[in-house]
């Protein structure tokens, strides 16, 4: 039987930041027609789609409004220029949240976007029920006799390889995903949307519209271990952080985040729930066939239970 796969964003609209619009997909009631507002925030070469799957879980059993932007440099934001950075996506968020009425919102960052949504937590409180954090918003150590600029290269150098290679057409771009080791048991329609969402161009010239500067420049931000310490250590809500054992490439020992570094987060913050997700990598966490976006579901529905919204300012 063919499990249908609909899109769980009814609604997409643009928000008003500097330097022109923020794009911005919502699952779920407005905020003031809703019982909870949920800010999702995708990795650093990824777009809104990519919550695809945990949107239509979450929302389809109660009347909760989702916001997913497609963060500044990426998918259809895009063309919005820099200044980029941890900073940048922390104003625009609070755009998003002001643009939709929300006072207080759960907030979930996946891989790069925990980092952006513990820097919101940490900075702006009162706007911040609860934090869910999916692979990533632990400080990263970087080894020590390294030079800096060499470890981001390593770091985002495959993805800025990939934005540069240009395609015949957007078909052959999805194939490349599809050929991706961490989607070989988990592909279905909300992968192929999500692969094929950032794509454009005309064709024999089509490529990645992910802004390069943005990936380094984000990236430097979540590489820098003391910034995402001191944000961790200043969050006054409930976190709880989800784990995948596998990586980036579905290996079975090289995980985004390791086990070193996930049990020196929880010795430093002993009240953060942490779970690991047997059987998912960075991607399958939330993406794709397999136990990971119903688990982060049901994370996202702790969190609205644990921290109180308030979908609409006074």
């Amino acid at each position: 039987m063919r499990v249908s796969r609909s899109d769980p964003f009814a609604t997409r609209y643009d928000v008003p930041v500097a330097g022109g619009a923020l794009h911005v997909a919502r699952a779920g009631p407005p905020a003031a027609d809703s019982e909870g507002a949920v800010l999702a925030v995708h990795g650093v070469t990824a777009a809104h789609t990519a919550w695809r799957a945990v949107a239509r879980e979450l929302t389809g059993e109660a009347p909760i409004c989702l916001l997913a932007p497609d963060l500044r440099g990426r998918g259809h934001s895009a063309q919005l220029p820099g200044p980029y950075g941890m900073a940048a996506h922390v104003a625009d968020l609070l755009a998003v949240l002001d643009h939709a009425g929300v006072g207080r919102a759960v907030v979930v960052g996946h891989s790069m976007g925990g980092y952006v949504v513990a820097r919101l937590a940490a900075e702006h409180p009162d706007r911040v029920a609860a934090v869910v954090l999916l692979d990533g918003g632990v400080p990263l150590p970087l080894p020590a006799d390294e030079d800096p600029d060499i470890v981001l290269e390593r770091v985002v150098g495959p993805a800025v390889a990939r934005m540069q290679i240009t395609f015949a057409s957007r078909e052959e771009y999805i194939d490349r995903w599809r050929r991706h080791p961490a989607f070989a048991d988990a592909w279905n329609r909300d992968v192929e949307l999500y692969a094929g969402y950032d794509v454009m161009g005309e064709p024999g010239a089509m490529r990645c519209v992910v802004s390069e500067d943005a990936v380094r420049t984000d990236s430097a931000d979540l590489l820098d271990t003391d910034a995402a310490r001191s944000a961790l250590d200043r969050l006054r809500a409930p976190v709880h952080l989800l784990r995948a054992p596998r990586g980036f490439l579905n290996e079975e020992d090289k995980p985004f985040i390791s086990s070193d570094a996930l049990q020196a987060f929880a010795d430093r913050h002993p009240d953060v729930h942490t779970d690991d997700v047997a059987g998912v990598n960075h991607y399958t966490l939330m993406l794709g066939e397999g136990p990971g976006p119903s688990r982060v579901a049901g994370a996202i529905r702790s969190a609205l239970r644990d921290g109180q919204t308030v979908p609409q300012r006074a």
